[in-house]
């Protein structure tokens, strides 16, 4: 009898969890991707990252996270393509993590520059257009 009971609560378990699913996957994002828009599902994450270089000064800042469909998931992370030691003083990807959190549309826009320099045309920009669905 306790077998059974255990069973039918394994079962249980795993019927509520596959009726409540939501998408699983990741969409990775960088420069070259083509957003002309980018479609999402509600609930995906989206991993975007844009070469970096911040020993140069140059810093990548979200100009608009696109919070009406936009949530993110912590804060930029810099990876360094140079492997040995800590990686100071190369150049390396900037990464963000979103989730799609409501169905919408914006853009997430991002702008490369010297953050002393708030007047200046920046040096790169990144625009990406989302639609949650």
């Amino acid at each position: 009898m306790l077998r059974s009971a255990t069973l039918c609560s394994v079962l249980a378990a795993l019927l509520v969890a596959g009726c409540t699913s939501t998408p699983k996957h990741s969409i990775a994002v960088n420069e070259s991707t083509r957003c002309k828009p980018l479609l999402i599902k509600q609930g995906q994450e989206l991993h975007l990252s844009l070469p970096s270089d911040p020993t140069t000064g140059y810093r990548w800042k979200l100009d608009n996270t696109a919070p009406s469909v936009l949530k993110s998931l912590g804060p930029e992370v810099f990876s360094s393509a140079d492997e040995s030691e800590d990686g100071i003083g190369s150049a390396g990807q900037s990464s963000w993590r979103f989730q799609a959190a409501q169905l919408g549309a914006a853009e997430l826009k991002l702008q490369y520059q010297q953050p002393w320099e708030v007047n200046n045309t920046p040096e790169k920009t990144f625009t990406c257009r989302i639609e949650v669905k």
